[in-house]
Parts: C-alpha cells; structure tokens; sequence
C-alpha cells in the first residue's frame, strides 16, 4: 500500500509525457483483453511508464479510459432510470 502511494506520488510530480509508444495492437476474438482493451479492442502502450490508452478507429482519436468508464456507467444509469 506504501510503494503504490508513492508511485502515485511520484507519477503526479514527475509526469510522463508518452513520446514512446507502441503501435496500435487490435486484440482477435477471444484473445484475452486488459480494461482498457475492452474498450474499442485496439489500444497503445507508453514504452516508458507502462500505461495503456484506447484508441477509436471512427473518431481517430485516442480515449481516456477514466472518462469513457464514467461516461458508460452513467449511459448505464440513464437507462436504468428510463427503465430500459
């Protein structure tokens, strides 16, 4: 619990700009994904940090998973409340 504090810490202080990354990597079907795969199945991966970012191939544009979880639990929610 420590050491993640500090990472957190460390990573809020000394940012990572993410100039090095792989390229895009589409997951198959039934391949195994990691959260932010499961998003659109393609993502990227920071060489120097380890974080993944989802990328939309309609929109051209890369994702934040934060935002698109909050976006998906409140769709969810609207529609729950609609009674759908």
């Amino acid at each position: 619990m420590v050491i993640e504090l500090v990472e957190m810490a460390w990573s809020k202080v000394f940012r990572c700009r993410h100039k090095k990354c792989t390229p895009l990597i589409t997951c198959r079907k039934g391949q195994p994904r990691s959260r932010v795969a499961a998003i659109t199945g393609t993502y990227f991966v920071c060489l120097k940090c380890g974080k993944e970012f989802a990328y939309d191939w309609d929109n051209m544009r890369v994702i934040d998973p934060e935002h698109s979880q909050v976006a998906l639990l409140a769709e969810k929610a609207t529609e729950m409340y609609a009674g759908k």
